[in-house]
């Protein structure tokens, strides 16, 4: 935050003896202090650094549970710190309202002081301005009323305000400078303002459609949902699309080679259900935006068809099974729950690789593309957890109640299958078989509504950050006498107020002023 404009107003230590309204007043002062706001605006920065670096429940929720499992320690301390969920914390809603109070606190009182300034007048002349840091005189034949007229002429030219006095003129001119430290505040309400809009009203959800199907925008289409705390489904435009095809261009050499160049995904959509069918190459940040909602392509990955059937010989699970990947080589972790099949439950869990390779003797993928693909799975057998009537994540198989099935010699049963590969379970559980591979895609759909109001205060931080820096207030004096001889002294003598003027700069516009107006008298060193 920028205050090259103007003076905080000075922190006062807090007196002992203070009653409950003096106390209020004090506490008031210390949060309208440009110095709060910006500690305030410190602390809120280092606050989001949590919401980056840890995984956010409303953004991954996968993430989440896979880091929970990593760290069983830290995940109860991080769950009362609410670092899964920063943005919504308690205590960074409270640096953020304590922010815009302590904002709106230093830029009311300091408008009003700006705006009294804007209609002064510059102020009288000094009486010696010899003494100023730029100064200058001459001595001419002409009258001093001349002088001082060919003065104002010259220093409005110049674009200053200019008031002459009998003897002088005061001319000033920067007051834009004021303006723009104040833009700059207060576009930093502005920028609060849009992000606090959009918390409110707006949406972020996120969905997986495999290649070839679709989805309708209504909640009970998302895979997970972020609403505003004021939004209504009523706000939901009503749009459709169909995942049509999918592209994807490997690097295959230099130093990043197995890693997706590119990839993308073209869409069928309808803006309304009575609508035409347009079509749109949906790309990592080329969103597609229908009304006030934007869709992003956010990722990619693989969906093994699997079917189980069961110990009858009945289909009990079969399709496209999302397995959602572990690293840049796109080794891919999946399950598979067959809740209807007979005599038992079969749950599947394991790894799908794409290029299969072996490294220090384990299995892993050696590039993302499709080069070798193999799908390894454990079976259980039992009970899932399915019947509860509780949530489930399709990603997280319960095996506290179930059975892992084993070979004869007491070594997990292991499913190692290429694509049109079918195999037998042990104990007349059924036959597992590796259909085929289709791919998903990760689509992200959010409603910002605040968004341009937000971009709008950026826009106006960066001209009023400009205008602070690069304009310089100025003022300049010009006072006329007569001297012993008769003649007319002109002393001229200026005062840049930005600390940071180039002197230089000052001193050629002071020597240029009194080219112009000395005629034919000389300049005094």
């Amino acid at each position: 935050m920028s205050d090259t404009g103007g003076r905080d107003r000075q922190a006062t230590p807090m007196p002992n003896d203070m009653n409950a309204r003096e106390l209020g007043r004090w506490l008031w002062r210390q949060l309208t202090s440009m110095r709060t706001a910006l500690v305030l605006l410190l602390l809120l920065a280092l606050a989001a650094i949590p919401g980056s670096i840890v995984p956010q429940e409303d953004v991954d929720s996968i993430g989440v549970s896979r880091w929970q499992d990593a760290h069983p320690e830290l995940t109860p301390v991080y769950e009362k710190l609410g670092l899964f969920s920063v943005y919504d914390s308690p205590w960074f809603s409270a640096i953020y309202i304590l922010l815009m109070i302590s904002l709106v606190g230093c830029i009311v009182p300091r408008t009003g002081v700006y705006w009294r300034a804007l209609r002064a007048k510059p102020p009288r002349a000094p009486r010696n301005l010899s003494r100023l840091p730029e100064h200058a005189a001459y001595t001419t034949h002409d009258g001093g009323a001349d002088v001082l007229e060919r003065a104002a002429a010259e220093l409005k030219r110049r674009r200053y305000r200019v008031v002459v006095g009998e003897d002088s003129v005061s001319a000033e001119k920067g007051y834009l400078r004021e303006a723009g430290n104040l833009v700059f505040h207060i576009s930093v309400l502005v920028v609060l303002v849009g992000f606090a809009m959009g918390g409110l009203f707006g949406y972020k959800g996120g969905v997986i459609v495999v290649e070839g199907q679709g989805f309708s925008n209504d909640l009970t289409q998302y895979d997970d949902f972020v609403p505003g705390s004021m939004f209504t489904a009523t706000d939901m435009e009503p749009f459709s699309f169909t995942v049509e095809d999918f592209e994807v261009d490997w690097l295959t050499e230099g130093p990043r080679a197995g890693m997706a160049r590119k990839f993308v995904s073209t869409l069928g959509y309808q803006e309304t259900p009575s609508s035409a069918v347009k079509s749109y190459d949906l790309r990592v940040n080329h969103p597609l935006k229908i009304g006030t909602t934007e869709i992003f392509l956010i990722g990619h990955g693989y969906a093994p068809v699997i079917t189980v059937r069961d110990g009858n010989g009945d289909v009990a699970y079969s399709g496209p099974t999302i397995f959602l990947p572990v690293d840049e080589t796109f080794q891919s972790f999946g399950v598979v729950k067959a809740a209807d099949a007979r005599p038992g439950q079969i749950g599947l869990e394991g790894e799908f690789y794409p290029t299969f390779a072996l490294g220090d003797g384990l299995p892993r993928s050696s590039f993302g593309d499709l080069a070798d693909p193999v799908l390894s799975m454990l079976v259980y057998t039992g009970d899932l957890g399915l019947d509860g009537g509780g949530g489930e994540s399709v990603y997280v198989l319960d095996k506290s109640n179930a059975e892992q099935v084993l070979k004869e010699d007491g070594k997990p049963f292991r499913l190692d299958m290429r694509e049109g590969d079918s195999i037998v379970l042990p104990d007349d559980l059924g036959t597992v078989t590796f259909e085929g591979i289709e791919r998903w895609n990760k689509i992200q759909i959010s409603r910002t509504p605040g968004k341009l109001i937000a971009l709008t205060g950026v826009s106006l931080a960066l001209l009023g950050l400009c205008a602070s820096l690069f304009i310089r207030p100025r003022r300049v004096w010009v006072r006329t006498r007569r001297d012993e001889n008769g003649e007319t002294v002109v002393d001229l003598g200026a005062l840049d107020r930005s600390n940071g003027g180039d002197p230089e700069r000052g001193e050629h516009e002071l020597a240029a002023i009194t080219l112009s107006l000395q005629g034919t008298g000389k300049v005094s060193p």
